[in-house]
């Protein structure tokens, strides 16, 4: 919406109507009725051209003493500017304003594309994790580690027991144990 066409009621006595000789527009617009005197009847009339492009709620107003009013004029989509004369009356007829409105085309708005808030700030970045950090993402997680040290002292144990005795029944022992605590571990590490 453009500016208001502004419009002083009785301020040069009652009845009166003070109003720009010229008002133009691009779209819809607000009459605005200031009242500066006693109460007054106003009516509000479109002449044929204008009323091709533009149109008003009512057209008579009761506008009390001391009072603003707005009149709101919409507008017809328009492919070239329309003129015409808007006509201001009051006390039924006491006094009369012309006002020659031309009414321009709004610009065409071309249409947008909506963009995320999220989009204007730059993107948070993690920062580098340190060597320790970067060395405990190596180490099995502390669900697995206590499997991975049983599994490393069922080894050591393995290994002491078959140097100690030479005996070819406990050595298989020992590689059937040993077997199955591979097999464990790597359960383990496959569900870590």
């Amino acid at each position: 919406m453009t500016g208001s066409l502004e419009v002083e009621l009785n301020g040069d006595g009652l009845h009166s109507v003070e109003a720009p000789p010229s008002f133009s527009a691009t779209g819809a617009f607000d009459i605005v009725l200031e009242n500066v005197g006693q109460a007054v009847h106003v009516h509000v009339h479109l002449d044929d051209e204008l009323s091709t492009a533009a149109s008003i709620d009512t057209g008579n107003h009761y506008v009390t003493g001391g009072d603003v009013q707005r009149v709101h004029v919409r507008t017809a989509s328009l492919s070239e500017p329309v003129s015409g004369r808007l006509k201001i009356v009051t006390g039924y007829g006491a006094e009369t304003a012309y006002v020659t409105v031309r009414i321009e085309p709004a610009a065409e708005k071309k249409p947008g594309i909506d963009v995320d808030e999220t989009l204007s700030r730059p993107p948070k970045r993690e920062p580098e994790p340190s060597i320790g950090e970067q060395l405990a993402d190596l180490l099995p997680s502390q669900t697995v580690l206590p499997a991975v040290a049983l599994g490393l002292l069922v080894l050591v144990v393995a290994g002491v027991v078959v140097t100690v005795v030479q005996n070819t029944v406990v050595v298989l022992t020992v590689g059937a144990i040993l077997g199955a605590v591979a097999v464990a571990a790597a359960f383990v590490l496959r569900e870590a």
